[in-house]
């Protein structure tokens, strides 16, 4: 297959019908205009069968795409910031609603669409990022309802970041809109390119779907697709994860100033102790376990202390 050539005179609509047939199926198809160049088509499979990346034709579809937020909150504008710098969209392709216009303020700033309708989102984009709190989505669908002004609106893309709420609710709730649903769970550090997220698609996502919205979270850090039932687990460790190593860092701060540092210089020592135990782990390879071990030799101050987190109950 790899080693297939494909004549660039070969029937439009063999080229066509090969590439819907490995990225889309044919409703989605239609959505995307851009890929009826036949140029890109036959660029992309061509890539494809030489074992190129196709990553950049995601990205330029992705490109020319609206996108939509239900909530404009911390997480939404984390996962903003993420394609925004990378350069995938501008902020003029980004639309926001919300209860409050007060608290859209930032977004308009910035240039985004804002409404308090949250209808228009579905209206106006291409994929929608669903990023409300669990106890507010049955209002924020209500709202959605309520104030479409396309009562049966073609099928569209739905990015959930609601924790603990499945892709079966989300399918259920979401059904007069015939949407296609990837759940996800990102964390806040996607807003300086080193988040962790992981994704799980419902059963009427795309090949397509997947992509891009794989290409789009990629901006932030990390991004795995994993099946839904390690979707919470993954939330705990690094959804929850960044409280637990800020509290960390706080603390290592008030231990440095209650030993004379002054605060500003604790806070810039302990921030930077953090990211290079981090950056340890990750680039030498090491367990953190031994990599502990090697810094606490018998007798010293080092397992003194680390005697003293295990007694007050650190783990």
């Amino acid at each position: 297959m790899r080693n297939t050539t494909i004549n660039l005179q070969s029937d439009l609509k063999s080229v066509v019908c090969a590439f819907r047939d490995k990225y889309f199926d044919s409703d989605c198809f239609k959505m995307y205009p851009l890929v009826s160049n036949a140029d890109l088509i036959r660029s992309t499979l061509i890539r494809e069968m030489s074992g190129e990346s196709t990553n950049d034709h995601v990205g330029n579809i992705a490109l020319h795409r609206k996108i939509g937020f239900i909530g404009g909150g911390n997480m939404a504008k984390a996962i903003c910031e993420g394609i925004v710098s990378k350069g995938l969209v501008e902020y003029s392709q980004i639309h926001v609603s919300g209860p409050n216009m007060t608290n859209l303020v930032s977004w308009r700033d910035e240039g985004a669409h804002v409404y308090t309708q949250n209808g228009a989102i579905v209206d106006e984009c291409d994929v929608i990022f669903i990023s409300v709190k669990p106890h507010k989505l049955a209002g924020a669908i209500a709202n959605m309802y309520g104030t479409l002004k396309i009562p049966n609106p073609r099928s569209k893309l739905f990015v959930s970041i609601v924790a603990g709420v499945t892709i079966n609710q989300l399918e259920n709730v979401l059904g007069r809109i015939y949407a296609r649903i990837i759940r996800v769970m990102p964390n806040t550090p996607m807003m300086v390119g080193e988040g962790c997220t992981v994704f799980t698609p419902g059963s009427k996502a795309t090949v397509h779907d997947i992509k891009t919205v794989e290409t789009m979270l990629s901006t932030g850090g990390i991004c795995k697709q994993v099946p839904e039932s390690l979707i919470n687990a993954v939330g705990a460790l690094s959804g929850s994860g960044t409280a637990f190593v800020y509290l960390m860092i706080e603390a290592l701060v008030d231990g440095g100033a209650n030993m004379g540092i002054p605060r500003a210089m604790a806070l810039e020592f302990a921030t930077k102790t953090v990211l290079g135990s981090a950056k340890m782990v990750k680039q030498i390879g090491k367990h953190p376990a031994q990599l502990k071990d090697e810094v606490c030799p018998s007798g010293g101050t080092t397992i003194a202390g680390v005697h003293a987190l295990e007694k007050g109950g650190v783990r």
